[in-house]
């Protein structure tokens, strides 16, 4: 479980010579071993049988092991020790239902380690840019001084990305962006060739690869096919591939902070769909008794949510104005008329064309469900008649009475 899961980090680039960078891949090792082993014991358990083993039971394992193992005792066992409390932790918000069951960790995805209860001296700042952390076993290593390290930190994780390059988040409660005081409702309509529309008529699009990017991407990707596993030609592709994700992946992440600091600082609600990202990207590859259809056209569907940061932006409006997030039901929002109310199915003409056949509205779609959106949020509406869905044999809707 990553360690702002909860609370809030402060993430910096970690500059590690050759020789720490080899001590901060044993203890991504070592953590990873340790992980896996819990993993293990909890995959044989069995309804009905002896109950796994909890954390202290662990905890004394993992001394007899590295009694025995000249490797495990080579390493940090505070990293070892916190990789178990990190799973402990996992099992329990996995059956409390808020995340899934824990993995299996493969080398070179999610690698990382925690540190927990470190000195109020083991961060210090040499220069404007440069600062350095004490990592048990490694000593001092470098980091990038981007932005000012918060107060009394005692908990950070070191982590190492597929692009190989090496960050530090210290674990902070940061303090919530103050509302302007102003009563101002913004509704927030998420899409994928609109990142975000909002109420007030402006569209906001993410970030992605340029041109140029998206091309080089192609070929990589062809080269890949081509690569023999297991080569040095591929392992040299896959990071070529892994720099330019992770370039797009900053791109969008620097999006969200900039878009839900401004959208916290401008208006006192924020209302957004409660949408269900996991179920909407599903795969539609079905099984093989029952295959799916038109799952090229999903699969593309699905990587145009995922870019488009639904997710991202509305977990970082919720850490930095709480309180003030309001999830509205998306039932209607996208054929609602803003300006009557009433429900038609066939008033939107196109992805960004709007025309409501009841009092001739028209207008941007996006923009009309992100105004249905902030409605449903500001006012406490009533409906004295259910929505009249119109259909093609619908001649003259008339709109729903509404009160406020």
């Amino acid at each position: 479980m990553l360690i702002g899961s909860l609370i809030g980090v402060s993430r910096y680039r970690l500059q590690p010579s050759p020789a720490q960078e080899q001590a901060l891949l044993e203890h991504c090792g070592h953590a990873r071993y340790v992980w896996n082993l819990a993993v293990e014991q909890h995959a044989c358990w069995k309804p009905g049988r002896k109950s796994a083993p909890g954390f202290a039971e662990q905890r004394r394992q993992l001394t007899e092991a590295r009694a025995e193992s000249a490797w495990l005792r080579a390493g940090s066992i505070i990293v070892q020790q916190q990789a178990l409390k990190d799973f402990a932790q996992a099992m329990s918000t996995f059956f409390g239902g808020s995340h899934r069951r824990p993995a299996w960790r493969k080398q070179g995805r999610g690698e990382g380690f925690r540190i927990v209860a470190a000195k109020a001296g083991d961060v210090r700042r040499l220069s404007r840019h440069v600062g350095e952390v004490r990592v048990p076993k490694v000593g001092w290593v470098r980091f990038r001084w981007s932005r000012a390290v918060p107060e009394g930190v005692r908990s950070y994780r070191v982590t190492r990305d597929r692009a190989g390059r090496w960050h530090i988040a210290f674990a902070a409660i940061p303090e919530p962006v103050p509302a302007p005081g102003l009563g101002e409702v913004v509704g927030v309509d998420r899409g994928v060739a609109v990142s975000a529309a909002l109420s007030t008529g402006e569209m906001l699009h993410a970030p992605g690869l340029h041109d140029t990017e998206k091309a080089r991407l192609r070929r990589l990707l062809r080269k890949l096919a081509r690569a023999t596993r297991g080569s040095n030609r591929r392992a040299k592709v896959k990071a070529a591939i892994a720099r330019l994700k992770a370039r797009e992946s900053d791109r969008r992440k620097d999006w969200v902070e900039k878009i839900s600091t401004d959208l916290a600082q401008r208006f006192d609600v924020i209302a957004v769909e409660d949408l269900q990202i996991r179920a909407m990207t599903r795969s539609a590859r079905g099984t093989v008794e029952a295959p799916g259809r038109k799952v090229r056209a999903k699969a593309g569907l699905n990587r145009g949510i995922l870019a488009a940061g639904w997710g991202g932006l509305v977990r970082r409006l919720e850490d930095k104005a709480p309180g003030r997030v309001v999830r509205v039901n998306p039932v209607y929002t996208s054929q609602r008329c803003s300006a009557c109310g009433i429900v038609d199915r066939i008033a939107r003409e196109s992805q960004a064309r709007y025309r409501c056949r009841s009092c001739g509205y028209a207008g941007n779609a996006d923009v009309n469900a992100a105004r249905n959106i902030a409605y449903a949020a500001g006012h406490a509406v009533s409906a004295r008649e259910g929505p009249r869905v119109a259909g093609p044999e619908h001649r003259e809707p008339q709109p729903v009475l509404l009160s406020v």
